[in-house]
């Protein structure tokens, strides 16, 4: 199972980038988003079922930030809109299947390899 995560890059604060996540081997229960700010712990951000059907969402992101997924193409996407320079981190695509721990890096078994995203002030 490969995860390739890509879309970052560097914009002015509320400008908008758009990530994706393209999952090799098999669909998972679960695919998240989590991120990680210089000197801080890996942060949760936003989760979303296998249909679609049910997403979830970090307070900090919450009516900025839309995941999606395609399941055709087993990919999930982080649609990041008003960003803000608190928003600057690495942002890192997981995948797994147990539902209940959506919010946690518990939740999953597979990461990929992390996509940086800078906002300037």
């Amino acid at each position: 199972v490969q995860l390739q995560a890509s879309g970052g890059g560097l914009v002015q604060a509320g400008g908008s980038l758009r990530l994706s996540c393209a999952a090799s081997g098999r669909t998972f229960s679960i695919m998240g988003w989590f991120r990680q700010a210089p000197g801080k712990e890996r942060e949760y951000v936003a989760a979303i079922n296998l249909s679609g059907s049910s997403t979830w969402y970090a307070d900090s992101v919450k009516g900025r930030y839309t995941i999606s997924r395609d399941n055709a193409k087993n990919t999930v996407y982080l649609q990041m809109n008003s960003l803000e320079p608190a928003d600057t981190a690495v942002y890192y695509c997981a995948a797994g299947d147990r539902i209940g721990w959506y919010y946690s890096t518990r939740g999953y078994d597979s990461w990929g390899q992390g996509t940086l995203v800078t906002v300037s002030s």
